[in-house]
């Protein structure tokens, strides 16, 4: 009777782990088959604010006001973690606190009334931000009685990311970029993604939102010339080498736009610091998230690396802003700019928002387009 009762068990056991093991490669199967796979480039959407489409173009000799924001799908706000950065959460805002967030975001905006808005971290219809749609609510908000041109890019699209418990699930996110500018083209390069199968089914595929606006002279007459207005979020947690062979790829797009006489700004979340910055007031911590490091030597005296250390640019997620011990807390300068030597540089300065509403704090920088040499 023993036996047989092993014997039992022991099928049981075989059918339970085959139809695990079954489940598991269906699964992988599934997430094989619907796997993001965007092409090297592609021609993306304009789209217009409530009052059409921008026609306003920058003229050589005249000032612009961008402003750069990784604003965390609008779910991390002083109150959250992340279980990736050390935390725990994987959910971090309820609905109600979601839209007060992207409603206190969308007025720092306004307050600032930049020409360029570069927004990381933007959904649509993402389980992690209660299925909205939050391009929409932002380009309609900052609208108001502005002409308005906006392209979305996609970094994150996955149909259900299974881990941790509770799951992330369904993932649709990427960069937005928002400007009163006449935008003639926009498109999405991807960048090089350093996972591989299966991980790489439910990650990033990291890109460059590119938008192009026609340059005028200080008549309002065709120059030729471009602004070549580039959108970023690079890689966070991998190894280093996804955030090397990223920045590689930018600056090789970034100096064949200038080669051709254009003006090129490249803004957003480097999840690096250049090694210009003084970030001594923000010291790296044992056990916590590490950035990397961007030599401004490798891009030459053709662009300058642009970033401020009056405030940190983003904060650590390892456990919740609010009620912390702000002494001890782990300090990022992640955030900035990179601009061609053609641009005049007259201010940057990151808006201390006390991490209020995002893990990062957003980044206003105003230049001036030189004349050509």
């Amino acid at each position: 009777m023993g036996r047989v009762n092993k014997k039992k068990i022991l099928k049981i056991t075989v059918v339970i782990v085959g139809t695990v093991v079954l489940l598991a490669a269906l699964f992988f199967g599934w997430l094989t088959l619907t796997e993001y796979r965007p092409a090297e480039t592609e021609s993306l959407e304009i789209q217009p604010g409530k009052t059409g489409l921008a026609a306003k173009r920058p003229a050589i000799g005249g000032s612009i006001k961008l402003m750069t924001w990784n604003v965390g799908y609008c779910a991390i706000g002083d109150n959250a973690d992340f279980f990736l950065d050390g935390g725990k959460q994987v959910n971090t805002a309820d609905e109600l606190s979601l839209r007060d967030n992207m409603l206190r975001i969308t007025e720092d905006i306004k307050e600032e009334y930049p020409d360029v808005l570069f927004l990381q971290e933007i959904d649509i219809d993402s389980s992690r931000s209660h299925g909205i749609n939050e391009t929409e609510y932002f380009l309609d908000e900052l609208s108001g009685d502005r002409s308005l041109c906006a392209s979305f890019a996609y970094n994150f699209k996955v149909k259900f990311i299974p881990y941790p418990l509770p799951p992330i699930g369904r993932v649709n996110s990427g960069l937005f970029t928002v400007t009163g500018f006449d935008v003639s083209d926009a498109s999405r390069i991807s960048l090089p993604c350093p996972f591989k199968w299966p991980v790489r089914t439910a990650n990033l595929k990291r890109c460059l939102l590119v938008n192009r606006v026609p340059v005028t002279d200080a008549a309002g007459n065709d120059t030729g010339r471009e602004l070549v207005l580039v959108n970023l979020h690079l890689e966070a947690f991998d190894s280093g080498e996804g955030k090397i062979e990223q920045t590689k790829k930018l600056k090789t797009f970034m100096q064949n736009e200038a080669e051709k006489g254009n003006y090129v700004i490249a803004g957003g979340d480097f999840n690096q610091t250049f090694s210009n910055a003084d970030a001594s007031a923000y010291p790296l911590l044992q056990g916590k998230w590490h950035p990397g490091s961007i030599d401004v030597g490798e891009f030459g005296e053709e662009f300058t690396c642009v970033s401020d250390n009056s405030f940190p640019t983003a904060r650590s997620l390892d456990r919740p802003y609010v009620n912390a011990d702000k002494e001890s807390f782990q300090y990022y300068l992640v955030d900035g700019y990179i601009v061609s030597a053609n641009i005049g540089i007259d201010s940057i300065a990151v808006l201390d928002k006390g991490f209020k509403n995002s893990d990062h704090n957003p980044v206003v920088m105003e230049v001036t387009l030189k004349e050509p040499s």
